[in-house]
């Protein structure tokens, strides 16, 4: 593969690990030419992971209306690496949320504004109790953004 979207991934319970292995699963049974997928935990990635990357899918949970203080600290020791190194990023966002996914939201589209980063598919929110088409969605999510990027449309 020459080229990597890197999905970073915040995984703490059963289900958004089921997330993230779904939309592996999912790139991994298509012919994505020459782009794959590389899954991270927030406290996993560094400054370079992402610079590295095509484009970057992040998924985080929503805990008391914010986002994962995981994916808080993987921008808290990075931001400032990748501001301008970084700018047109592209990146798409999924949120597993019990109930809102608002402020999430909000707050993840306000960091990307900052670092200049290019937002290619509207923010994806997975809300209210379980349901197993919450994996459908997320591997929809990556796998467009994977073939996007080997398409050349990002």
């Amino acid at each position: 593969m020459s080229k990597t979207v890197l999905l970073i991934a915040h995984t703490p319970s059963a289900n958004t690990l089921a997330l993230a292995t779904a939309a592996m699963d999912s790139v991994a049974s298509h012919d994505t030419g020459d782009v794959g997928m590389r899954c991270l935990s927030p406290f996993d990635v560094s400054a370079k992971d992402v610079s590295d990357a095509a484009a970057v899918i992040i998924g985080t949970t929503e805990n008391i209306g914010y986002m994962a203080g995981a994916t808080k600290d993987m921008f808290d020791r990075c931001y400032n690496d990748w501001l301008d190194s970084t700018a047109a990023k592209p990146v798409a966002i999924y949120i597993r949320a019990g109930l809102d996914g608002t402020a999430t939201k909000t707050a993840l589209t306000s960091i990307c504004g900052g670092l200049k980063w290019r937002l290619i598919a509207a923010p994806l929110i997975v809300r209210g109790s379980w349901q197993d088409t919450f994996c459908d969605q997320v591997s929809e999510l990556c796998l467009s953004v994977v073939l996007g990027i080997d398409s050349g449309i990002y």
